[in-house]
């Protein structure tokens, strides 16, 4: 076999392709647009490369076909917040032969040790979670944009070479003409009519002020659920919701406010993966065209993230501003809405959506590969939860 590392124009081509040639039969595999993944990797577009690196190989066998692909990358901020450097793989793509799974692994593992990491995350993304992020091991079915697909022989491949479980990630899926427990859904209202709560969904036309409190939302809710947190800042978050906006729909973000401070945020997009399957991960000009076109007809939307600061964590606003999205997605003719990636370790909202009989449809799982076997593995509980035991005491 020949384990080639990704540089040039061709090799990048294939790093797209090798996707492309094993999930051919696979009916439920959307392939992702080859320049978000590009993108990923690009450190003229992606922000981690300002104190990080990243690498990626393909392998071909004997007859030169491609065989897999991996990814590894490492942000040294984020590295360094942990107890030992931690880096991270993904994209990971691979027949179902272990051998050929351990030269990825390996050559991802040998390049991390070169720059000082201890272990390895994966898959993960080079950047936040919001996409590409976990091991898709029940709930095989197609996924909707930016989560993880994959046969479900990879979870032995992962687990052979020695990676461990270190969280889950959960997959709600709710059906909008079912309704909700009317108890539920009467005191969300009450709550929301409080005079010091009101509720705003995005606007481009005032972009500044919802994209500031994006940033402070995100930064203040999410720091508390990453041992390596980086903050985030106004360009991250701005070019997340621009690069978006051939797709995104105003209305599917919405914010909660106490007296005009920003507490909750809600973000929502369109499953655009009922679009872009016919495209192979090309957005060329013609497809560019069907996807405006066709964006009114997606019927599914991907909850990305949903949080209330700790300071209100318990003041039961997650109810309205949960209720303000629902009936926005009602009224844009939505049937089903997936609330993606909520972390075994969150309690607080995988007893919400277990109090709603929202049921788990999916479950993905985030790895840990330790370097040095003497070192204790731990999975990630986020019992270290600073600000929560502040509000508590």
């Amino acid at each position: 076999m020949n384990l080639i590392e990704v540089k040039d124009k061709k090799t990048k081509q294939e790093f797209h392709d090798t996707a492309r040639i094993l999930y051919k039969d696979d009916t439920n595999w959307v392939c992702p647009l080859d320049i978000e993944i590009e993108n990923i990797f690009n450190p003229a577009a992606n922000r981690c490369f300002e104190n990080g690196e990243a690498s990626r190989w393909i392998l071909k066998d004997k007859n030169d076909r491609l065989i897999g692909r991996i990814g590894a990358f490492y942000d040294k901020i984020k590295a360094n917040k942990n107890e030992y450097p931690i880096g991270g793989i993904g994209f990971f793509e691979c027949i179902n032969d272990t051998e050929s799974a351990f030269i990825l692994f390996s050559a991802a593992k040998e390049w991390l040790a070169s720059k000082g990491m201890q272990a390895m995350d994966g898959p993960v993304n080079f950047g936040e979670n919001f996409v590409h992020w976990g091991l898709l091991v029940e709930g095989f079915v197609q996924q909707s944009y930016g989560m993880p697909y994959n046969p479900p022989y990879y979870k032995e491949l992962f687990e052979k070479f020695g990676f461990r479980n270190y969280f889950e990630q959960y997959t709600y899926l709710k059906t909008l003409d079912q309704p909700f427990p009317e108890r539920q859904v009467n005191f969300a209202r009450h709550i929301g009519s409080r005079p010091e709560y009101s509720f705003e969904h995005f606007s481009f036309c005032n972009s500044r002020k919802y994209i500031s409190d994006f940033v402070y939302l995100f930064n203040e809710i999410w720091s508390d659920f990453h041992e390596d947190y980086v903050p985030l800042e106004y360009k991250d978050i701005e070019s997340i919701l621009y690069n978006a906006k051939p797709i995104l729909n105003e209305d599917f973000i919405w914010f909660a406010y106490d007296n005009g401070k920003p507490v909750g945020i809600t973000v929502v997009f369109p499953d655009i993966n009922q679009i872009i399957k016919s495209f192979r991960g090309k957005l060329n000009l013609i497809n560019k065209i069907k996807l405006m076109l066709r964006r009114k007809k997606v019927t599914r939307c991907r909850q990305l993230l949903t949080g209330i600061i700790p300071s209100h964590q318990r003041t039961f606003i997650i109810g309205p501003l949960f209720l303000k999205l629902i009936d926005t997605l009602k009224h844009h003719n939505i049937k089903e809405l997936e609330m993606s990636w909520v972390g075994d370790y969150n309690v607080t909202v995988n007893k919400i959506y277990q109090t709603l009989d929202i049921p788990i449809v999916r479950r993905h799982i985030t790895y840990r590969y330790l370097f040095d076997k003497n070192i204790e593995f731990k999975r990630f509980t986020n019992e270290q939860s600073n600000k929560m035991k502040k509000i508590r005491k």
